[in-house]
């Protein structure tokens, strides 16, 4: 099957236009690890960057050297070269708290702040914390002060709430419950206590009930204290929106090479060509590889099982004919020099055939007759062609699910990232990630 078309990062980030890429993706797939090695490539090649994380994990923050990160873009020291980066971490309480005191007088923004329904709504209410996602990079995109902002999206499918919440938060502005509720307010006079003595009476009879009567007059107080706010929420957050079907936006899927991961990459892709939504490709991270490739599972397991049969009829040759002077298990490993010493003796050993016919006492027959654990270079060489075998077996599993989601999405380019032996906690680390993801077209025939 042919292998998709590579992804170019290098062109993508230095493209002028390209001012906003969002990282989405299923958990534990390196979101946050691609972000932010993507912002600092993008600073490194000259560019002014901001990386804006949303996943709670403080990965973003230890892997940039900072202490912590908060609701304030903060200056990452040592990036090299022309560029700036700077991050932060969505504090969705303080951007909602920003929101009531940048467009509410001093009198009613007091009022919201300290309203307990207000407390609670922007604390933890569900869809708040992607809605202030919208309006955060609202507020970063309006200020202009960034020539990049790289956004790393929740995890699994909440990712896709993070493109969601204008429409959720026009749908609760338009429910027939906050209708309700801004009907008194709006009527005013008698008409309106009319209203409220008739309408809010008979809905505080049931909701009063579920809710408490204490709970309801806070959300009628919150209701009418953000009466005149609520049409800009709704027109900031559909401008965002457009800004990310703009042209000058990249959403960049992120999986790993595993069914579940890129199952999910595939709705991600799905659902972001439906709502016309500028998919510049996806990033496969953790691949496998070998370097003995050319070696199969079958060949290798084939050779351990040969090695392994003819260590056991050693082993009974060995137990027919005793112990001898000539045999490993007729003698004791030095565990400081790796040299087998008689067993009668504390000198050292008679001279001995090895495998090859050299003299005992050279390294490399030492190694070969016997190891300072006691296993022998054959049964230690059969374990090696089994891992390799294992590992074949993964790249070759690997192999599948990416050719099921390029013949799914051929038009889809990709980058593949090589597994790292350990976890990304520096500017280093994230610097190699950053070249792992610009090499494709030298890696691609290699991974």
């Amino acid at each position: 099957m042919d292998k998709a078309a590579p992804l170019d990062i290098d062109p993508l980030l230095d493209d002028p236009k390209t001012r906003i890429v969002v990282c989405c993706g299923s958990g534990g797939v390196g979101k946050t690890t691609t972000a932010a090695a993507l912002g600092l490539r993008a600073a490194e090649r000259g560019r002014k960057v901001v990386v804006l994380t949303i996943d709670p994990a403080r990965r973003l923050a230890q892997s940039m050297g900072i202490d912590s990160l908060d609701n304030t873009p903060r200056r990452v020291k040592g990036v090299e070269g022309d560029g700036e980066l700077h991050a932060m971490m969505l504090d969705m309480k303080r951007t909602f708290d920003e929101i009531v005191e940048a467009h509410a007088d001093p009198e009613r923004s007091r009022a919201i702040l300290s309203n307990p329904f207000y407390q609670s709504l922007s604390a933890g209410f569900a869809g708040t914390q992607e809605y202030m996602a919208m309006e955060k990079l609202g507020q970063l995109r309006a200020r202009d002060e960034w020539d990049l902002i790289v956004v790393d999206t929740p995890p699994s499918r909440s990712a896709l709430d993070f493109l969601d919440a204008p429409k959720r938060l026009g749908s609760f502005l338009d429910g027939k419950f906050i209708r309700l509720l801004m009907a008194p307010a709006k009527m005013g006079g008698r008409a309106g206590m009319k209203f409220l003595n008739v309408g809010m009476s008979m809905m505080t009879g049931t909701l009063g009930k579920l809710l408490g009567g204490q709970l309801l007059r806070d959300v009628q107080t919150f209701v009418a204290a953000m009466d005149t706010m609520f049409g800009g929420f709704r027109t900031r957050a559909d401008a965002t929106y457009r800004l990310l079907q703009a042209p000058g936006t990249a959403f960049l899927v992120v999986a790993a090479p595993e069914r579940d991961a890129l199952r999910e990459a595939a709705y991600f892709v799905e659902r972001l060509a439906a709502d016309a939504m500028p998919l510049a490709g996806l990033v496969l991270n953790r691949v496998h590889g070998s370097g003995a490739a050319r070696l199969s599972a079958e060949r290798a397991l084939a050779a351990a099982e040969h090695l392994e049969e003819e260590q056991g009829e050693g082993q009974d040759e060995s137990r027919g004919e005793g112990r001898g002077e000539n045999l490993v298990d007729g003698r004791i490993v030095d565990q400081r020099s790796g040299k087998a010493e008689d067993r009668g003796t504390g000198g050292s050993s008679p001279e001995a055939p090895s495998p090859t016919g050299s003299v005992d006492g050279a390294p490399e027959d030492s190694a070969r007759g016997a190891l300072e654990d006691g296993v022998s270079v054959d049964r230690l060489t059969a374990g090696l062609l089994r891992l390799h075998a294992e590992r074949m077996q993964v790249l070759a599993r690997e192999q599948r699910t990416r050719d099921r989601f390029t013949a799914l999405h051929p038009e889809v380019p990709v980058a593949e990232v090589a597994a790292l032996p350990g976890d990304v906690h520096d500017l280093a680390g994230l610097r190699a990630i950053g070249e792992r993801l610009a090499a494709q077209e030298e890696t691609a025939g290699a991974l």
